[in-house]
């Protein structure tokens, strides 16, 4: 065996020795200590084996197919949210978060796609260490998370494996394999785009924990299978520069699609003033419809009786119109009644579980996000 494969078996498992430790003995390692020693990592890697310089002759095109392909994901998952539901990123571009979390997550990345490049540059010929060089990232990756979690037979360790450690594993095999083929910058640009989404945007897909880790743990495989087609096409020189631009005027197209998209997803969301809300009973016929998409203003100023009123009640949001306002003694409430119902509903709703005030509709587009909530 090589001399310097030894080193790079050595390097890894007095690292990974490190990492466990520290996951079920020490259990104090955060993400600003983790990068410390992934910098000093780097320094004594420099000192025993060197560094390689990175030269590709496909990064670009690379880096083009996993952006164009995360853009078409991510339309995808913020359409999808229309019919899971958004939650609000309540570190949204604030500076705590940005010092805090994204720029310790930059740094991170960076570092790892680098520290990966070179393991696997230097054990390019030996298969087994690049798979322990995969593994080694799967640890590094989970450290933290390890640390938080006592393993066992329980839901926490099912929730810890489900959640954390399989996406893991499929992201660390597709950063793995971007490695070997163009060096650290595609895996970098993945990484950037994947993990930095959730701090960026305002708001976010809300699924379930069993449907999020699903759905990573899906993509990295479908890129990786998408980028490993894209090797088997014809490499010629001039066909390669087509194809680059053809890629590059796919990406202007989306442009249009991400923006009405987005403008759909705030406006479904609840992020701006005007509320969409698909109607998923028959409790309002014949005003309003199973299936119809009424329109609510979430900055009205009064209530009077007859208005249709969107409230939230037992974790759903209801359409209802006003039946009576009680405003007593300094207490305020209100009792609705479905259009169609015989009654009025027997609960009282108070003013911090409004949603607004609705003002028009769009008869049966809701449709669609009906039958799926229905089904799922």
């Amino acid at each position: 065996m090589k001399k310097s494969y030894i080193r790079i078996i050595l390097f890894i498992s007095i690292l990974s020795f490190i990492f466990l430790s520290n996951s079920f003995v020490f259990r104090k390692l955060e993400t600003t200590g983790l990068n410390i020693i992934m910098l000093l990592s780097l320094v004594v890697f420099y000192m025993i084996l060197g560094f390689e310089k990175d030269r590709h002759r496909y990064v670009k095109d690379v880096i083009l197919e996993i952006v164009i392909f995360l853009i078409a994901f991510f339309l995808i998952y913020y359409l999808f949210g229309i019919i899971i539901g958004f939650a609000k990123n309540t570190n949204y571009f604030t500076i705590k978060s940005f010092l805090n979390i994204i720029i310790p997550i930059i740094l991170y990345i960076f570092i790892k796609e680098f520290l990966r490049y070179q393991l696997l540059k230097k054990s390019s010929e030996s298969w087994i260490l690049t798979i322990l060089t995969c593994v080694f990232f799967i640890i590094m990756d989970n450290v933290i998370a390890l640390e938080s979690h006592i393993l066992g037979f329980n839901r926490d360790t099912f929730l810890l494996i489900a959640v954390s450690i399989l996406p893991s594993i499929t992201e660390n095999i597709l950063c793995t394999y971007l490695g070997i083929k163009e060096g650290y910058k595609p895996g970098i640009v993945y990484l950037l785009i994947i993990d930095l989404y959730k701090y960026l945007m305002p708001i976010v897909p809300n699924p379930s924990e069993y449907l999020y880790s699903l759905i990573f743990l899906i993509i990295p495989i479908l890129l990786l299978k998408k980028i490993i087609n894209w090797y088997k096409s014809d490499r010629t020189d001039a066909l390669e520069r087509e194809y680059y631009h053809q890629r590059k005027k796919t990406l202007v197209i989306f442009l249009p699609l991400i923006i009405c998209a987005f403008c759909l997803v705030y406006f479904v969301s609840g992020y701006f003033r005007y509320y969409a809300i698909a109607i998923a009973s028959n409790s309002m016929v014949p005003n309003i419809y199973k299936g119809d998409v009424v329109i609510v203003d979430k900055y009205f100023k009064d209530i009077t009786q007859g208005d249709i009123l969107a409230y939230n009640y037992d974790n759903k949001v209801v359409v209802h119109r006003v039946y009576k306002i009680i405003n007593t003694n300094g207490e305020y409430y209100i009792y609705t009644k479905g259009d169609a119902n015989q009654d009025y509903d027997k609960y009282k709703i108070t003013q911090d579980m409004f949603v607004g005030i609705v003002k028009s509709k769009l008869p049966l587009i809701g449709y669609p996000t009906v039958l799926l909530n229905e089904r799922w």
